[in-house]
């Protein structure tokens, strides 16, 4: 066992080191996959011939997402304490179902989640679970607002499900994210239960479409989503409008903060999430701008007893149950047996603090702004969107093109198939772009310069053929 780990340990500083400069992507070295296939080994091989070729392959294949140059999904990097703790989740392999499987684990949740909660300023009432992602984060939240609605049609979702009951309305603005869409589809309402009320190509928020859909409603319960932090630009939903149309018609409010919850960080941004603290649930992401290693999310509640109500187990007799001094998280969201991937959020949060975590935020923004004024200048780049937080969205404006749909299309398939650094299209107000977000706490303003020196060359050489 010691020397298996010796030779991952023995791998890490190379490939550590070489996260500042190397490509995202190398092309070539995707053949090496192949190697990795074939039939089922009967009598297997020797373990260290096994890891050997894992790494091998892995070290020169593997997407660098966590270096300074991935620019794609809103993708943060690790920081080296939350890596050393995500080793350390490995080593010790806690099941944080319960306190009983692992008082450990339980306490070293329970302390993050309320770092969590103080970290977005959030009052001291508030609890929240741990989940896999932030669609899992949407999923939880989601279903404990699924389980509200029912209790005020008379009916306990959680014990009889959906049937016999109308559909839930659930509103939001244009910028509501397919991973919501999900969410709903995974507890029965539907990707479709979502009606969208936006007052532009954009995706802005029709509040007074909101207004008047709600009216019609007769006093019905209904779902908000707000979204803090739209995917294609970074822009926000009025949340603290949305909060008053909420409590003037009595619905839930969802705040789908994956990244964006992460403004409430710097003075320079908390505008944009003000009224969070008047939501019932937010669902965030701990590996996007936290920069914590996959698979790390988080649902906060107002009231964190209806997670229990909508997700607490039916019986079994060798399982501690609701109220069981040995119970736990597993009781508060969609997973029994979970890893314990509080361990990574807890050790960021103790190495940097609140004031490290602002200060990445901060610098983030800064580097933002610099991509941004990047752009404004290049003859050749056309900004689309504002720049309110960590996402520019633009497109190449070449002369002389006229399918600029096309040609922006082609620049995206060119940069990820380049390698050097990485970030897709999107559709922005019905016009293809670029979107690069920064939240990895690796990315430098070298990094940005080389980013857009990328992207013109590439420009140049598909306008030229």
């Amino acid at each position: 066992m010691s020397d298996l780990l010796g030779q991952v340990y023995a791998a890490a500083r190379p490939y550590l080191e070489s996260l500042s400069t190397r490509p995202v992507q190398d092309g070539a070295a995707l053949e090496l996959l192949e190697s990795l296939g074939g039939p089922l080994p009967a009598e297997g091989s020797d373990p260290g011939e096994v890891i050997e070729r894992l790494l091998r392959v892995g070290a020169a294949a593997a997407t660098t997402s966590s270096g300074p140059r991935f620019f794609h999904f809103v993708t943060g990097g690790v920081t080296p304490a939350a890596l050393a703790a995500d080793w350390t989740a490995a080593l010790l392999d806690q099941n944080a179902f319960s306190k009983i499987s692992s008082p450990f684990a339980h306490e070293v949740e329970t302390v993050a989640l309320d770092w969590l909660r103080s970290l977005f300023g959030l009052p001291t009432s508030w609890g929240g679970a741990l989940v896999a992602s932030a669609t899992f984060a949407n999923f939880t939240s989601l279903g404990c607002a699924t389980h509200w609605w029912g209790a005020r049609l008379g009916a306990d979702t959680a014990a009889d499900g959906l049937s016999g009951l109308p559909r839930m309305p659930v509103i939001s603005s244009g910028y509501v994210h397919a991973s919501a869409r999900k969410a709903l589809q995974m507890l029965g309402h539907g990707r479709t239960a979502v009606t969208v009320f936006a007052r532009d190509g954009a995706g802005r928020a029709d509040l007074d479409g909101m207004r008047a859909h709600l009216t019609g409603l007769g006093g019905a319960p209904a779902v908000i989503i707000a979204n803090a932090g739209e995917v294609n630009a970074g822009d926000f939903d009025p949340i603290a409008a949305l909060a008053g149309l909420a409590e003037e018609f009595g619905c839930w409010l969802h705040v789908d903060g994956a990244f964006g919850l992460f403004a409430a960080l710097s003075p320079r941004t908390e505008h944009l999430v003000e009224g969070i603290e008047r939501a019932d649930s937010i669902a965030a992401d701990a590996h996007k701008w936290l920069n914590v290693p996959y698979e790390s999310g988080f649902a906060l509640l107002r009231e964190p007893a209806r997670l229990g109500a909508a997700f607490g187990m039916p019986g079994a007799a060798y399982l501690p149950g609701p109220g069981d001094p040995a119970s736990g998280y597993a009781l508060l969201g969609s997973e029994s047996s979970r890893r314990a991937r509080s361990l990574p959020i807890w050790a960021t949060l103790a190495a940097y603090g609140r004031d490290g975590h602002r200060e990445m935020v901060e610098r983030h923004l800064d580097l933002t702004q610099h991509l941004a004024a990047l752009v404004d200048a290049a003859p050749d780049l056309e900004r689309l969107a504002d720049v309110p937080l960590c996402i520019v969205c633009f497109r190449a404006v070449p002369p002389g093109v006229s399918d600029l749909d096309e040609h922006n299309r082609r620049l995206g398939a060119a940069l990820l198939a380049d390698g050097r650094v990485y970030a897709g299209t999107t559709v922005y107000d019905g016009r293809v772009a670029l979107r690069p977000a920064i939240v990895n706490w690796r990315t430098t303003a070298a990094d940005v310069d080389l980013f857009v020196e990328v992207v013109r060359e590439l420009n140049v050489a598909l306008t030229i053929k």
